[in-house]
């Protein structure tokens, strides 16, 4: 393989299609960014198994050929070369990086070990603006588990229902669930997408009035932009469903101004954020939320004005969920539902319903 390509078009790509690489395993190709020179055009792929990203370049090709390189060092080596051409010439297990009057050289390995991309994903799709793609995505995904204790958790459930898409996360302790539009659809659709993939969807979609695309089949998912083409597995199994989770009714309706109630919460987070629950508490009564925490460190009291209608209630949260609900919602003013100190409690804008956040209260003596 022989070729030469702009180093800034070059690091693009290759910081685009890194993240896909596999940082944990015992194949060494999976660690690897696969570069195919062909016709004019180099494409670089990764894999690990779950998520692939295949990004091609424009490149002047001498001689056609294939290989893989270490996907880290490269992606690394190759992000400080922006400002000049780069030559890629390989020989054997060796591929040379040269560039201006210099030249670095790289162990490399065989093609033909790395997996096969399917990227023939067409049965089914679902088109909406990128605008609301971004926002969904951004909306929902912190919520998602983490561990791998129940797999399915770790992805946001779309469902499509006609025009409507409701897209949910949730990881047993707090729950994210967004509505909006899709502008077509080959039909009603349920999947479950890896946070990671949808993360990194995000990242690879521009800015702008657009739409985008989504491809699914048997149990894959597909979205291009801008010659970057992203394929992922989708979870299987049965999705807990929000509506036997989210409380029909409520006891206590509190309106408050976002911006106040919320540095007041991220004020009261400084002392406890080393605790295991980061725990603050909420004292709500009259036309006041009351705000503490408390922990070896020193103590905080704070006071936030709000229109409070129902009963006065007195309840402990994760300052980390509330923190993080109440700076995804969107309008100046909010609205915090609640029964009581045990059952979850919801967070949404005041007018516009379309996001709605819900937080498991955290047990204690203290908020009794």
């Amino acid at each position: 393989m022989k070729c030469l390509c702009e180093g800034i078009d070059l690091s693009d790509a290759v910081l685009k299609v890194v993240k896909a690489c596999s940082s944990r395993t015992t194949v060494p190709v999976l660690e690897s960014v696969k570069l195919s020179a062909k016709n004019d055009s180099l494409t670089l792929s990764a894999t690990d198994g779950e998520i692939s990203i295949v990004k091609t370049i424009n490149s002047e090709v001498y001689e056609e050929g294939e290989l893989c390189v270490p996907g880290k060092y490269f992606a690394d080596f190759i992000k400080k070369l922006e400002d000049v051409q780069i030559m890629l010439s390989s020989e054997g297990s060796r591929m040379d990086i040269m560039y201006a009057d210099n030249k670095t050289s790289m162990q490399v390995l065989s093609a033909e070990d790395f997996p096969r991309i399917d990227t023939e994903i067409s049965e089914n799709s679902f088109r909406l603006k990128t605008a609301d793609l971004k926002r969904f995505i951004s909306a929902t995904s912190f919520c998602c588990a983490t561990d791998d204790s129940r797999p399915i958790l770790k992805g946001c459930q779309f469902v499509i229902e006609g025009d409507n898409i409701c897209v949910t996360a949730l990881d047993g302790f707090r729950l994210a669930t967004v509505s909006g539009k899709v502008t077509a659809s080959t039909g009603n659709m349920e999947i479950v997408c890896p946070a990671r993939t949808l993360n990194e969807i995000e990242k690879m979609m521009p800015d702008g009035d657009g739409e985008t695309e989504i491809f699914v089949q048997r149990g894959m998912i597909l979205v291009s932009s801008d010659r970057t083409v992203l394929t992922s597995r989708l979870y299987g199994g049965e999705y807990l469903k929000k509506d036997n989770i989210i409380p029909q009714s409520f006891i206590t309706y509190v309106t408050v101004d976002k911006e106040q109630l919320k540095a007041s919460i991220d004020r009261a987070a400084i002392l406890v954020r080393g605790d295991k629950n980061s725990l603050i508490i909420f004292d709500i009564s009259g036309d006041t939320i009351e705000i503490f925490s408390s922990s070896e460190i020193g103590s905080v009291k704070e006071s936030v004005k709000a229109q409070i209608e129902g009963k006065d209630v007195k309840i402990a949260m994760n300052s980390k969920f509330i923190s993080e609900a109440v700076n995804a919602l969107t309008e100046e003013k909010i609205t915090l539902s609640f029964n009581n100190q045990v059952q979850p409690f919801t967070c949404a804008n005041a007018e516009d319903k379309a996001a709605l956040y819900l937080i498991l209260p955290v047990k204690t003596s203290n908020n009794s």
